[in-house]
């Protein structure tokens, strides 16, 4: 029984390798594995720095009442625009009216009193040149002329104060802008110690600050102040839903000092905040760009620079670093470790480690081994450099 059931077992294993040795005889013989390659080129690059930033009004002015009185109107919609030199608020007029008017009467009745005491003092001068005249007589109406002078001096100033109050009780916006809601309402009495009634943001054009760390900003430096410094640069913003915004700005100030707690540089650039075309301009949001917003920035060189790109996908990675796989006359994949500098999402630029003209493997590099052959073949089109 055992010798009967050793003989089965034997017959089972020979089956089995005679169906291996089948199998193997009818599979087709086994090659190098195909990849794709593309060589190595010099491209046009746009170099493209990006930081965070925020958006900035060039202009904002709290309003304020200058004098004391009751508000009577308030002219202007709460978040809308207002053009400079349009009156926003109202205040009483009618004592600081009274004021004017009190001022301008004294004015008249000093200038009559100056014209009288003018003629008494020519009569007395021209008496003095006849035995009834006398020098006293002259110098008591040459001071009463001159004191009345003073008086007129001084009583026009007090004309010309009154007339700036009552031009204080119209609050006019004094930059073009937005303004907010206002923080007293009509009937109430104001004062210049009441705080700020509303508040003009301008908008256009809008800054954007944006923190450059002092490591990059050297290297800005000696990248673009031989190309013409600000000119040589344009920013660029992404919006905070991932849109690029549709105008360039320019840069305009690098700040003097580095931030002790950051070690950053603080720059600014100016950059248009025109209305949106398809907008109301009193609506709740007539311009793409806010006051206080966060944005991307991108600083772009004006000028391309030719750069030696391969895709991105063809650059790996371990702990020594990034590396490609190359294919040499042989058809053999060999490892090369490369340095990148400053890349695109699609591109890699190779700064060391590999030549123009090279072949990379962009398409299979997880079926290459170092050293092993490998079936080449064009790879799907590289994409160019980003233009940003």
């Amino acid at each position: 029984m055992a010798r009967r059931s050793g003989i089965g077992f034997l017959a089972i294993v020979l089956l089995l390798v005679g169906l291996i040795h089948s199998a193997a005889a009818q599979a087709p013989g086994g090659g190098p594995p195909a990849v794709g390659v593309t060589r190595a080129a010099k491209q046009k690059l746009t170099e493209t720095d990006r930081f965070i930033g925020t958006i900035q009004a060039v202009g904002r002015v709290a309003l304020v009442a200058r004098v004391t009185a009751f508000l009577e109107k308030r002219l202007f919609v709460e978040g809308g625009e207002v053009k400079k030199g349009a009156l926003l608020y109202q205040l009483e007029q009618a004592p600081f009216q009274a004021q004017v008017d009190s001022a301008k009467a004294n004015v008249e009745q000093l200038q009559a009193q100056h014209g009288n005491a003018e003629l008494t003092l020519e009569r007395a001068q021209a008496l003095l040149r006849t035995p009834a005249g006398q020098q006293s007589n002259v110098d008591a109406a040459l001071a009463s002329e001159r004191s009345l002078a003073a008086q007129i001096a001084g009583a026009q100033a007090q004309l010309e104060q009154a007339q700036i109050n009552l031009g204080y009780t119209e609050i006019r916006a004094p930059i073009d802008g937005k303004i907010t809601s206002t923080a007293v309402t009509e009937g109430n009495v104001v004062s210049p110690t009441s705080g700020t009634l509303a508040t003009i943001v301008s908008q256009d054009p809008m800054y954007v600050n944006f923190p450059v760390p002092t490591r990059t900003a050297l290297d800005l430096r000696a990248r673009y102040i031989p190309k013409g410094g600000f000119n040589a640069v344009v920013v660029k913003l992404q919006l905070p839903d991932g849109r690029m915004y549709e105008h360039e700005g320019r840069l305009d100030y690098v700040s003097p000092t580095i931030g002790s707690n950051t070690d950053t540089i603080a720059a600014r650039a100016v950059i248009p905040n025109p209305l949106i075309s398809s907008a109301p301009v009193n609506g709740p949001a007539p311009r793409e760009l806010f006051d206080g917003e966060f944005v991307n920035v991108l600083l772009e060189g004006v000028q391309p620079i030719t750069v030696l790109g391969i895709p991105r996908a063809a650059v790996l990675s371990d702990q020594q670093g990034d590396y490609v796989y190359v294919v040499d006359a042989d058809d053999k994949a060999q490892q090369r470790r490369v340095q990148q500098g400053q890349s695109t999402p699609s591109m890699a630029v190779i700064t060391n480690g590999l030549n123009e003209g090279e072949l990379v493997i962009t398409e299979g590099v997880q079926r290459v081994r170092p050293g092993e052959k490998v079936s080449p073949s064009p790879a799907t089109p590289s994409p160019t450099a980003d233009k940003g």
